[in-house]
């Protein structure tokens, strides 16, 4: 039960976090945090789907993949921390319009939080929902940190995305898909205390 308990409020807290940086930082410049993001905005485009919809629909392909590969557990953590996400996305953001000239400044803190919320969740052996699902697998059958196959997966939605829809946002989403996953790495593998969940703290690169 503490064992349950201490994983359970660690993914509070990393659900939080990434909230926070998302809806405080990120959004408020039009900065897409992740790859689902990406997909949900292509859907729209190329099918007229509900940007809501598409998002529900790539998290919910993914959560498949995560009962299939990563287990009803980390699927369980998995769907609680994307609910506290949303829920902290819903309470703390509001209707403003950050200025331009805190653009890098935002997007350096953000993109740092964002890292050391995704990185707590990675850690407890759950995913942020979206790539984040795919990313831990590769992450946990090739043995490496889940930074680098994260940045690589959403880096390339951005990459796609900006070319058939619109590059503008698309080096400052890879900018900060960059520090983001620099972050997870060093939550993922630094040693705070013996852990019972991921293993891909032990020698990893």
């Amino acid at each position: 039960m503490a064992s349950f308990l201490k994983t359970y409020s660690l993914i509070t807290c990393g659900g939080i976090i990434q909230g926070i940086a998302m809806a405080v930082f990120l959004f408020p410049h039009s900065i897409p945090s992740g790859g689902a993001g990406g997909i949900a905005v292509l859907l729209h485009y190329w099918f007229n789907t509900p940007l809501g919809f598409g998002l529900w629909l790539v998290n919910f392909s993914c959560l498949v993949a995560a009962v299939k590969w990563l287990g009803n557990a980390s699927t369980l953590g998995t769907m609680f921390g994307i609910t506290v996400n949303s829920l902290t996305i819903y309470v703390v953001s509001v209707d403003m319009h950050r200025s331009s000239e805190l653009l890098w400044l935002d997007l350096i803190v953000g993109s740092l939080l964002l890292g050391a919320g995704v990185g707590i969740l990675l850690r407890q052996g759950v995913s942020n929902g979206g790539m984040g699902v795919l990313a831990l697998i590769i992450a946990n059958y090739r043995n490496i940190l889940p930074g680098k196959p994260l940045f690589a997966i959403n880096g390339s939605i951005f990459l796609f995305t900006g070319f058939i829809i619109d590059c503008r946002l698309v080096f400052l989403a890879i900018m900060s898909q960059w520090l983001c996953s620099k972050v997870v790495n060093f939550v993922c593998h630094i040693e705070i205390a013996p852990s019972t969940n991921l293993a891909f703290r032990k020698g990893k690169k």
